[in-house]
């Protein structure tokens, strides 16, 4: 018995296999680049910046190889979850320092 992640058995069930793994390489590209900007990325001339991109789409082939069986997809999710609360809380607590001074 052949075991998918979650979200790759979602989107199988919504559509064909083919389509099922565009769209799974989809998610995990979005996530990647989200947290990526959420957590690692600094102000970079356009040129490094597209080299950066280009680096993450290649990488996230080998975490849809991995995302057949691996739950990497919803992993990014988790860590996106967690950079989006941690720049909130950041940005409250600049902004009561601000206000204490």
């Amino acid at each position: 018995m052949v075991t998918f992640s979650p979200s790759l058995k979602f989107f199988m069930e919504l559509t064909d296999v083919h389509t099922a793994v565009w769209l799974q390489y989809i998610l995990i590209v979005l996530l990647s680049v989200l947290v990526y900007k959420l957590g690692f990325a600094k102000k970079l001339p356009p040129l490094k910046n597209l080299v950066i991109y280009i680096c993450l789409l290649f990488g996230c082939f080998i975490l849809l190889i991995l995302s057949y069986a691996l739950p990497i997809a919803e992993g990014l999710m988790v860590a996106a979850l967690i950079l989006v609360i941690y720049k909130i809380r950041l940005h409250q607590e600049k902004r009561q320092q601000a206000e204490a001074k």
